[in-house]
């Protein structure tokens, strides 16, 4: 009997170490969850009498990315599209004295969790860098599989599509950032939702696909060192460079 009560309690410890093994395995590495990580913004702050950045702090999670067995076509198509996407903004950028060697494209078709900020060689026809870039929080729904909503509208918390002049920098609430003009009627209230170019530390350096990144409260939110890469082409550009937000 004794015999028999030891295997018992020996039996149990082992599934239950087992068991507690298993969930540390699932559960996301780094704090990164699949799916979006939502976030609330608090009070708007403006910084140094420019334009006001909004607060965004880091939050939770959860859902499966169901685009994980077609992400390669999709990211090949997408970058078959830039040069497309380029070539439609030739004209534009000349008719309305924009550098016409560089421009910034964001696909926004493509997940958070890919490289989806493209600096584009408009001489050369070539990708010259890409990286992580944020959506909105009020873009993405639950279990949208990434497709997402849309709005120029203010408090809407949305990503607007459209092309944007890179207009000066300041030091907000995040530090450096981009002043960004709305040029077409889908995002031209840009500059009055405070939609601006900025970086901020949860923006990973690299790709964590299928695992989604920080959302902002409708800014392109980078990287810090991919901002800084940024700020060097704009720097260097005696004209301002056009950033094209699309999908």
């Amino acid at each position: 009997m004794k015999i028999v009560i030891r295997y018992c309690t020996t039996l149990v410890l082992f599934n239950a170490s087992f068991g507690a093994k298993v969930f540390a395995l699932q559960q996301p590495a780094d704090g990164l969850a699949k799916a979006t990580t939502y976030i609330t913004p608090s009070s708007y702050i403006t910084p140094n009498n420019d334009a006001p950045d909004v607060k965004e702090t880091k939050s939770v999670n959860i859902d499966e990315d169901s685009s994980l067995n077609h992400i390669d076509t999709r990211y090949n198509v997408a970058k078959v599209r830039l040069k497309q996407q380029a070539t439609e903004l030739e004209k534009y950028i000349k008719a309305n004295n924009f550098n016409d060697e560089y421009c910034f494209l964001v696909d926004m078709s493509l997940p958070s969790g890919k490289n989806r900020f493209f600096i584009y060689n408009l001489k050369t026809g070539s990708l010259e860098v890409s990286s992580l870039v944020s959506h909105g929080l009020g873009s993405y729904k639950m279990g949208c599989n990434d497709v997402l909503e849309f709005s120029n509208l203010p408090s809407s918390y949305k990503t607007a599509l459209g092309r944007y002049k890179i207009g000066n920098s300041y030091n907000g609430t995040y530090g450096l950032a981009y002043k960004l003009y709305g040029l077409d009627s889908t995002n031209d209230r840009a500059f009055e939702r405070t939609i601006v170019l900025h970086s901020d530390a949860h923006v990973p350096e690299a790709e964590v696909f299928p695992y989604h990144i920080y959302q902002s409260a409708g800014c392109p939110t980078v990287s810090p060192s991919f901002l800084t890469v940024l700020t060097k082409y704009i720097k260097a550009s005696k004209k301002p460079i056009l950033l094209w937000v699309y999908n």
